[in-house]
């Protein structure tokens, strides 16, 4: 695909993806949306890419919201289809993703910005950042998983907090919180996401996929979370990485998985 709103670069086995709308602090429309979905699914495909970073350019925002112009004027039904899409498309499909996924969050990571960076598995923010879920304030709510989300990360009465006021919380809050996994200085930024990358690659694949599966499910209320993470053991002493893990632990070597 020929990104017009992304930068798509694929280095040492990790992609990265950047929103590139710094003019409007990177702020999501259906543009970004329907590009995040491909690569992040072309992804999926991909046995090269091990793991996937999303950051915003510039040093503002990592996302600073959505695009409001172009859903001013929805009605209903409308409403609830942007939701819908949104979610199934982009947001449940980086929490789902068999590759993790790392959000740096650099600057504003707001409302569907937040959003973001919670379907990722682990968020790395800046000193600078500020997140925030203003939706009530526009006579909104969270749309695009944040309610669910954000309860589940930081507890039902923070989160309630959180979007009834609507008021922005500093990185070092967020850390308290468990929203975020570390805070650095926005120059560290990548270099700290990529420490955690490099470990994360040169971890089995396919366990790391199925890894993603059973966490999920503990979250899932129709889904025993407990019968999952047993199965997907399971699964694991079928394939040649754990072969190969084991081999390599006996060996007392590194292990060279191949996602097989």
């Amino acid at each position: 695909m020929d990104y017009q709103q992304l930068l798509v670069e694929t280095n040492n086995n990790i992609l990265y993806i950047t929103i590139n709308r710094p003019q409007k602090l990177n702020a999501l429309n259906k543009e970004v949306l329907t590009e995040l979905s491909v690569a992040v699914a072309n992804a999926q495909k991909d046995k090269g890419i091990k793991a996937i970073l999303i950051t915003g350019a510039g040093e503002k925002a990592f996302v600073a919201g959505a695009d409001i112009s172009e859903f001013q004027n929805y009605t209903l039904e409308e409403g609830k289809q942007l939701a819908k899409n949104g979610q199934e498309t982009v947001f449940d499909a980086i929490e789902n993703s068999a590759k993790p996924v790392i959000a740096a969050i650099n600057g504003f990571a707001l409302g569907g910005g937040l959003e973001l960076a919670m379907a990722c598995h682990i968020r790395i923010a800046s000193e600078n950042a500020k997140l925030g879920l203003p939706e009530v304030t526009l006579g909104l709510i969270p749309g695009y998983g944040g309610t669910q989300r954000l309860a589940q990360l930081v507890g039902k009465g923070n989160a309630f907090e959180m979007i009834f006021t609507a008021d922005m919380i500093s990185a070092e809050k967020a850390l308290q919180l468990g929203l975020v996994n570390h805070v650095v200085p926005i120059a560290n930024l990548l270099e700290k996401a990529n420490e955690i990358l490099e470990k994360i690659k040169l971890r089995a694949p396919l366990a790391l996929a199925s890894a993603v599966k059973a966490v999920n499910a503990g979250f899932n209320p129709k889904i025993n979370g407990y019968d999952v993470e047993i199965n997907e053991f399971g699964r694991c002493f079928d394939t040649q990485d754990f072969k190969e893990g084991v081999t390599a632990f006996l060996e007392k070597r590194k292990a060279d998985f191949k996602g097989e």
